[in-house]
């Protein structure tokens, strides 16, 4: 089955630069909230749709929740399809590396 591309809204764009910037960092979704400044109900299903495509990739950290007094978080990172893809669209756009100036 062949895997759909998500569609690359102004948000997932965004939240694909993160990844792209550093393209071996882990991040959890409250880490792409507070870079971003977009919100959690934004930023969670633009993760689940850039996993489900396999342009993103999450794993539960490995940590005991009552040894560090949170929950444990899921972290994404950017596969070779997403970093192949998401550099490919941000070069039709113009933009090397991802590198656009967001106007807040």
């Amino acid at each position: 089955m062949v895997k759909k591309d998500p569609r690359l809204s102004h948000q997932v764009l965004r939240v694909l630069r993160l990844f792209a910037e550093q393209p071996t960092l882990s991040l959890a979704g409250s880490d792409v909230s507070k870079q971003t400044g977009m919100l959690s109900g934004t930023i969670y299903p633009i993760l689940m749709r850039l996993e489900r495509a396999g342009w993103l990739s999450s794993q539960w950290e490995n940590l005991d929740p009552r040894d560090a007094g949170r929950p444990r978080r899921r972290l994404y990172r950017l596969t070779g399809l997403g970093y192949n893809k998401s550099h490919a669209a941000f070069a039709e756009l113009g933009v090397p590396n991802g590198r656009i100036a967001w106007n807040s």
